[in-house]
């Protein structure tokens, strides 16, 4: 891994308490886990209560007045200009306050390019939005209509006319990949790998595989479609939005709008489902612009369809694994080429060639993906972006590898594990791939299958079962901000600019929180969801957890030392250090001596103050640097089909006309 994506990952450790002693006031690691209270227990949703009465307010939910409703008129062509636009109709239907296209839309400026190096950008795209009359993917609005109620804005988007002067496309993956394009990275890792002379390597091979794999187009779909609630006061812009980007929207939308980054608000306490989709689309920076030209606020809620046009998904792939082994099964070589769509105007990459990094030891190496250029909508991160196309393609090749030796798929894993990583010999933070091979193995039955196909049935049924490994990187982002507030009643209250997708962010954070300051869990309470709290990066890459555990670890060490600064001399405490104490009955303590404690209310009481309040960061620990980290699975599966006449595959055994 390089320098830069090691300093990007931490890991899940911090949030478990394997981190070091230094960022503990006072406890090594194995005191905390003796410690924890609250981490690993089951607790109650913190959200739960609110969302099972309907209270819980989403995006389009949040009440304003004299409120309009948007509607959205799409392109029918990929490529081209606007050669006429009749919105006459519109302008006159029921309800109708403004209809705005490139002709009355307020100068904007291009969305900042969402990526790792830049988390206080959003942007799944380059292009200008309604600037002008080009049409640059079929589905690209060309009209915002803004009526009094939803049904009224919808109507009146019927009414739109449009002409266009159609302009040569190309939409097809295979039309593209003749141009396709070699980035010179993916992410943040160089695109192109080649150690050990790999095609040598593969032609002396005693067994080898060769097969291409493709995996369609995906588009998502979460149970809340988006939307966003949107007001401007005087220049101050207010957003209640869905989306997993709180901090980087808010820095996007100033940037497009040209205001300061303090006078957007945004707010977004509950998402229904995000998995890389609920970012900065069109559809917030149109909102904001009409409703700045309409002088009201604005609620725009997407249909299904509006959705499937506006945001972008995982973007098809064709990869080509080639394996080589020796009879013992060992990989003597792995190659792993392939082609994804992105268009020049996008910003996601789907870095399914970074699987093959890291998944397997192999003596040699040559991985590259290459780009398709085509006139679609920008695609965008899906849930394991490249980790899941990626995946699939080498795991398949596994087991056709498996196959071609006559050797059992788990035993062919077990083999060619990596102890390491595979390509810079960092070695792993945590790494037991195959202890969960056995389990699963156990658990399914393994040993109930048959290496030939079509031999195990049942009546009508053919049986199959089948593993496959999963892999996914440990990331913490650096800057993620925690504020730990705690008051003379001994109560804390962490708050943090992060979200909640449903993964139970303010329940765990609540939890790791009380066993860091030693408090039970109804002396902590956690606030997130609004871009007033302090900086979080986006929820995302699994990252968050991790991100803010860090600095809720880096605040609680910054609050032992001002305890104890407020402490004083007229103490228990009296003349420690931070690295001597802990928190503990509701107090800090000195570790070797339990006697010599004071709460926190003494404390704040002797120093006449309300409350104490501090603010951590998370950050990458240098003495994580060295260690390569992923987390590892091992998925089985037993699926039936019915059984077919091999005489034509499409009739069942008994299938009569």
């Amino acid at each position: 891994m390089s320098k830069l994506q090691n300093a990007l990952v931490g890991g899940i450790r911090t949030v478990l308490g394997h981190v070091p002693a230094a960022w503990l006031p006072g406890a090594s690691p194995d005191q905390l886990s003796e410690k924890r209270v609250a981490l690993g227990t089951q607790q109650p949703r913190v959200d739960g209560p609110e969302k099972v009465r309907g209270a819980a307010r989403f995006a389009a939910e949040v009440p304003m007045d004299n409120l309009l409703h948007a509607a959205f008129v799409h392109s029918t062509i990929a490529r081209g200009k606007i050669a006429a636009l009749d919105v006459a109709a519109a302008e006159a239907a029921p309800g109708v306050a403004l209809v705005m296209t490139h002709r009355n839309a307020p100068r904007l400026k291009i969305p900042p390019a969402i990526g790792l190096t830049n988390l206080k950008a959003a942007g799944n795209h380059t292009l200008p939005v309604m600037q002008d009359a080009e049409i640059r993917w079929n589905g690209q609005v060309v009209a915002v209509i803004l009526a009094e109620t939803r049904e009224q804005a919808d109507h009146a988007a019927t009414l739109v006319r449009v002409r266009y002067d159609a302009a040569s496309s190309r939409t097809r993956f295979e039309e593209g990949k003749a141009d396709a394009r070699t980035p010179d990275s993916i992410l943040i890792e160089r695109n192109r790998l080649e150690k050990g002379n790999p095609g040598k390597k593969l032609a002396e091979a005693a067994v080898s595989i060769d097969a291409t794999y493709a995996t369609p187009w995906e588009s998502h779909n979460p149970i809340e479609p988006h939307a966003a609630t949107i007001a401007w006061q005087g220049e101050k812009l207010i957003v209640h939005d869905a989306t997993q980007m709180i901090n980087a929207t808010a820095g996007s939308l100033a940037k497009v709008f040209g205001i300061k980054e303090t006078d957007v608000f945004v707010s977004s306490p509950f998402v229904g489902g995000g998995f890389g989709a609920k970012g900065l689309w069109d559809h917030q920076i149109l909102g904001a612009a009409a409703a700045r030209l309409a002088g009201r606020p604005v609620r725009i809620r997407l249909s299904r369809a509006s959705m499937h046009r506006l945001v972008g998904g995982r973007t098809q792939t064709e990869q080509r694994v080639a394996l080589g082994a020796d009879a013992d099964g060992k990989l003597k070589a792995l190659l792993h080429h392939g082609y994804a769509t992105k268009p020049l105007y996008s910003n996601c990459d789907e870095g399914f060639s970074l699987t093959g990094r890291s998944l397997y030891a192999s003596e040699s190496f040559d991985i590259v993906q290459h780009y398709v250029d085509l006139d679609l909508l920008a695609n965008s991160f899906m849930r394991g972006p490249g980790e899941t196309p990626g995946t699939f393609a080498i795991e398949c090749a596994m087991d056709e590898l498996a196959h071609a030796l006559k050797m059992d798929p788990v035993e062919l894993r077990r083999r060619n594990v990596a102890t390491s990583d595979p390509v810079s010999g960092a070695p792993h933070s945590q790494s037991d791939m195959m202890a969960a091979y056995d389990m699963g193995a156990q658990r399914i039955g393994w040993d109930r299958r048959s290496g030939a196909p079509r031999t195990r049935s049942d009546g009508e049924w053919l049986i199959g079962m089948g593993c496959a490994s999963g892999t996914f990187p440990f990331t913490r982002m650096p800057g993620t901000s925690a504020r730990i507030t705690l008051d003379s009643s001994g109560h804390a209250h962490v708050a943090s600019a992060a979200h909640e997708m449903g993964m139970g962010t303010a329940t765990v954070q609540r939890q790791h929180a009380a066993d860091r300051l030693g408090l039970p869990l109804d002396s902590v309470s956690v606030t997130i969801g609004d871009s007033t709290l302090p900086f979080a990066s986006f929820a995302g890459g699994s990252s968050q957890t991790a991100s803010l555990g860090a600095a809720i670890s880096a605040a609680s060490a910054k609050l032992a030392s001002e305890l104890l600064r407020l402490a004083g001399n007229d103490t228990p405490l009296a003349g420690l250090k931070p690295a001597e104490v802990e928190f503990a009955e509701g107090g800090l303590r000195k570790i070797e001596d339990p006697s010599r404690h004071e709460s926190f209310a003494s404390i704040l009481k002797r120093a006449a103050r309300e409350e104490v309040r501090v603010t951590g960061e998370s950050a990458a620990p240098l003495e994580m640097l060295k260690f390569s980290m992923h987390s590892t699975s091992a998925i089985f599966c037993e699926v039936r089909g019915k059984r077919r006449d091999r005489r034509d595959p499409r009739r069942p055994v008994g299938w009569r006309l």
